[in-house]
């Protein structure tokens, strides 16, 4: 076995975890490749999952020299992802699968796979950073290539998950990660990035919903604040909040979505500067160092949306949840989605936001 000890690396089929993989292999790590099939869906291509993905990730790991296998997590995707991602829409909040699919499947199921293995570390292709400070603890850092930051995605990371976890192409640049891929002699060097929600066909939320929970998608009523039906909608679970297009509403003014009345199968919607909320109360909280920096309320920034801006905050911790009220209102604080916080490059914690308050 190496010195450097043995890594599993979650292998998608794309230029990220492909270079991770063959960056541990030249740090002298004993690399074994894996790639998680995570969905049994009729035509699903695309992504990170399918037969193309799985045959990248096969062939990377034929040129680069290193043993690899497929890891059968469909079970487990089908309950924590697919499972929390209908239950979710089922009472009006918008899921954030990607987190939930970290949490539960790549640095969860994923690891059980590793100690099955007697595998040392896990690794992925994740731009975010970790290290251990001087109190021992891990901390999280967002990703150097701050345009490809993944830190709102893997806030739910603790400290069992980071001592185990690495991140070979945190500290690069996107650039650099296809340069280090062309280097290797790696086919998947110029392919492009997935941009799609990768478990269902087409990345289509709604479609995807409307075929495994169509008592999701029937007709309903788009109203204003005041109640007047404006339009109809096909199904209020393809909405969210902050959302703009396709609302089948005109006016003199661009209309937003205010709320989504799941039991009512009701869209609210109303001129934007009603979306701006003081803050928010979230739950599934947790805390990378194990808990919240003190029991008080303290001072942070806070991300509501994975490609929103950070915003100062004053945050109170109380057991799995936590309340944020913002130094200045913010838009689009959709129920459902991740609140995450941080000082500077360092992730604290996150959670769900549960509702929100004016």
């Amino acid at each position: 076995m190496s010195s450097k000890g043995s890594v599993l690396v979650a292998m998608s089929g794309g230029v990220d975890s492909s270079v991770a993989a063959c960056l541990l292999l030249e740090q002298g790590y004993e690399v074994v490749g894996a790639h998680m099939q995570l969905v049994h869906l009729e035509g699903v291509e695309h992504g990170c999952c399918g037969p193309a993905a799985r045959a990248d990730a096969a062939e990377v790991a034929r040129i680069a020299g290193f043993p690899f296998e497929i890891c059968d997590l469909t079970l487990e995707f089908d309950e924590h992802v697919i499972g929390d991602f209908v239950a979710e829409h089922e009472v009006g909040r918008t899921p954030n699968p990607c987190a939930r699919c970290n949490g539960e499947i790549k640095f969860g199921a994923f690891l059980c796979r590793a100690d099955e293995l007697g595998i040392d570390h896990v690794a992925t292709g994740h731009y975010v950073r970790s290290e251990r400070a001087s109190d021992c603890l891990w901390r999280l850092l967002r990703g150097l290539d701050r345009s490809k930051d993944q830190s709102y995605m893997l806030h739910m990371l603790g400290q069992r998950e980071l001592a185990r976890s690495l991140f070979p192409v945190g500290g690069l640049a996107k650039s650099e990660t296809r340069a280090l891929a062309e280097r290797f002699g790696l086919p998947v060097a110029s392919k492009p990035d997935s941009q799609e929600l990768c478990f269902a066909p087409s990345g289509d939320a709604g479609r995807f919903l409307g075929e495994i929970a169509p008592h999701l998608m029937h007709e309903g009523e788009v109203v204003d604040p005041d109640g007047r039906v404006l339009a109809h909608h096909g199904g209020a679970a393809a909405f969210t909040v902050g959302q703009r297009r396709g609302l089948g509403v005109s006016g003199p003014e661009p209309s937003y979505v205010l709320e989504i009345d799941a039991a009512a199968n009701r869209v609210v919607v109303g001129p934007g500067e009603l979306l701006a909320r003081r803050g928010v109360i979230a739950d599934r909280v947790s805390w990378v160092a194990g808990g919240p920096p003190g029991f008080e309320p303290f001072e942070a920034d806070v991300r509501i949306r994975y490609r929103g801006e950070d915003v100062p905050a004053v945050v109170a911790p109380g057991g799995d949840r936590l309340r944020a009220e913002f130094r200045t209102p913010q838009r689009g604080a959709a129920p459902g989605q991740s609140i995450v916080t941080s000082r500077g490059d360092e992730i604290l914690g996150g959670g769900r936001i549960l509702s929100s308050f004016r």
